[in-house]
């Protein structure tokens, strides 16, 4: 391990050269950065606007947008939702120009949390570490694109990105940004809940969430669709093995060799794949209970390292980073969009301290390369059973788990009193000591 990550540093000190290390925090690069890559993207997207269709998930999202806006039938309010109520805010924005326009005005909302996002880490372009987390933000957005583009998270993942980083300055204001967060998509109440545990800021932000929460549900009770509200709970806990999830692995496995008793299918209810044979109703049973263990677990290695560690934002998000990773490791669904739930949190460890975050950066890196390569582009050989795009997906799931043991291993050595091992190994990538870290405390 200690050789593959001495070369990886290797590797990026040789690209990274002083003079590029440079131009890479001048506001100026960071700006051509950003616009060339959402330039790309809309490049990419032009096609599918001009024709005004829409592509992944919108396509649902418009419908849902359209059955609210016309008819009057809006997703959580008069009927039972997968999503949080949240998410109808997004979804019903994106249409209100109308149905040919949605691909567009879904990107430019997109674009925007992305450029807030790099706006906050960098402090405006002050920031010098930001610079850090910044490009690690688009690097991740690009390799991510397929999903980040046409998935809520798209939005989700910025806010948080911006809400982990105004903890320590803007307590009210990053309370308000993840509870808005998680009630578009749950993932990051884990994110919260790392806040909660160790932050010295919890309280404004755990009354801002409260406040937030409060005024939503007077809004839902109000339009007389308070119970729906929690709708979303029942639903997603009823799902079977779908079939990215890492845990379903081995049921892959035993399809791609024609096992036949097990069977990768459709599940039209929900537009999604599922993997059926032995043990897995079982399995899917357990896992919601197993994934909350885990969660539990984690919060208290964070709480016992709380009184060991002198390094609070480094604690916060290692425990964002692993209870995070437990949401994805342990959970029965393992859609593609979910790497966007790791990624905001290793964008912001690398603004705060490179040295210490190269290790999940680069494993970030190539669980959202493998991600991309299963979806979308062997999806289709995945659910018929291709060795290769099982072994990639196989390679992608073994690569999360890593990732979820790396964060526990930290929080240990933290809850132990000890100088965590990412610290102790020496990192040849050359730090400015004019390049302060970012704090979250």
């Amino acid at each position: 391990m200690l050789l593959v990550l001495n070369q990886l540093d290797r590797v990026v000190s040789n690209a990274l050269t002083p003079e590029r290390r440079m131009r890479l925090q001048r506001p100026h690069t960071l700006l051509v950065g950003f616009v060339g890559l959402h330039g790309l993207f809309l490049f990419a997207l032009l096609p599918t606007i001009l024709t005004g269709r829409v592509l992944g998930d919108l396509p649902l999202y418009r419908i849902w947008a359209e059955l609210g806006l016309n008819h009057d039938v809006w997703q959580g309010l008069t009927v039972e939702w997968v999503y949080p109520i949240g998410a109808l805010l997004p979804i019903s924005l994106a249409g209100i120009a109308g149905p040919l326009l949605y691909q567009l005005i879904w990107f430019l909302m997109t674009a925007t949390l992305n450029g807030v996002a790099v706006i906050v880490l960098t402090s405006g372009g002050r920031r010098r570490s930001g610079y850090r987390g910044a490009w690690m933000w688009l690097l991740l957005s690009f390799l991510l694109s397929p999903v980040g583009l046409l998935r809520l998270e798209g939005l989700t993942a910025p806010l948080v990105i911006a809400g982990l980083v105004l903890v320590a300055t803007r307590p009210v204001l990053a309370g308000v940004l993840l509870s808005a967060a998680t009630w578009i998509k749950v993932w990051p109440a884990a994110v919260m809940l790392a806040v909660i545990a160790v932050s010295r800021r919890r309280l404004p932000v755990l009354l801002a969430g409260i406040g937030l929460t409060a005024a939503i549900t007077a809004g839902v009770w109000f339009t007389g669709g308070l119970k729906f509200l929690s709708g979303f709970v029942t639903m997603q806990s009823d799902r079977a093995l779908q079939l990215e999830a890492p845990v379903t692995t081995p049921w892959v496995w035993l399809a791609a060799i024609g096992h036949q008793h097990t069977a990768i299918y459709e599940n039209l209810a929900i537009s999604t794949r599922e993997v059926n044979g032995p043990g897995t109703a079982a399995v899917a049973a357990i896992m919601t209970p197993v994934m909350f263990a885990a969660i539990l677990a984690v919060s208290v290695l964070m709480m016992l390292a709380l009184r060991r560690t002198r390094d609070a934002s480094g604690l916060l998000l290692m425990g964002a980073l692993a209870l995070v990773s437990a949401f994805v490791v342990f959970n029965k669904v393992g859609s593609p969009q979910y790497m966007l739930w790791i990624a905001p949190v290793v964008a912001v460890g690398v603004a705060h301290d490179w040295r210490q975050w190269r290790i999940p950066a680069y494993l970030m890196v190539a669980t959202s390369m493998l991600t991309t390569l299963v979806f979308p582009i062997f999806y289709l050989a995945l659910i018929d059973g291709n060795p290769l795009a099982v072994l990639l997906l196989t390679l992608r799931n073994v690569l999360l788990v890593v990732l979820f043991g790396w964060a526990v291993r930290e929080l240990w050595s933290l809850a132990r009193g000890r100088v965590p091992a990412v610290v102790r190994v020496a990192a040849p990538v050359r730090q400015s000591r004019l390049q302060p870290e970012l704090r979250l405390e």
